[in-house]
């Protein structure tokens, strides 16, 4: 596994403010597992979150039905901007090859690969048609920073500031 770059502030807001669907792949419907979490998160923030894992399928998260793949999510559902991968890194090339085959004529943007998950091969695939790739991050914390969520839990965002988060 090699290092995941180094991504600006600026670069991961432009990418957070341009999203407004999100397939996120390997979420489970368990309350206490991080991708419900993130997914919960997520649709609190305004994302239209669709949910992807083939163990589930049929069962509602969020008002939305988790389908099994991307292939299968409906042409209906529009534009999917964002792909956020909850799978191991050895499952993510597959993830990727898979979302740029079906979600690229349909407006994908971004590929993110959760925290610990880093495939530079399946990033330079991605990259090469277009796709912005974000590894080794999570959105929701990166939303959280980057809005100023995460100083009332008491971590340090390392950016000082008098206002008040919104």
């Amino acid at each position: 596994m090699s290092e995941a770059p180094n991504y600006s502030d600026t670069h991961l807001r432009t990418i957070l403010g341009r999203t407004r669907t999100i397939a996120l792949v390997g979420v489970s419907p368990n309350p206490v597992r991080p991708s419900n979490y993130v997914a919960r998160y997520l649709s609190t923030r305004g994302y239209r979150v669709i949910p992807v894992n083939p163990g589930h399928v049929g069962k509602t998260m969020f008002g939305a039905p988790i389908v099994e793949s991307l292939s299968a999510i409906p042409a209906s559902e529009g534009p999917i901007h964002m792909v956020d991968i909850f799978r191991r890194a050895e499952h993510a090339g597959a993830v990727v090859d898979e979302a740029l085959t079906v979600l690229l004529p349909r407006g994908l943007q971004t590929i993110w690969m959760q925290i610990g998950v880093i495939d530079t091969e399946a990033a330079k695939r991605a990259e090469e048609k277009g796709v912005d790739v974000v590894m080794d991050r999570c959105p929701k914390l990166e939303h959280q920073r980057l809005h100023g969520e995460l100083r009332k839990a008491g971590f340090n965002t390392g950016r000082i500031s008098a206002r008040l988060p919104r």
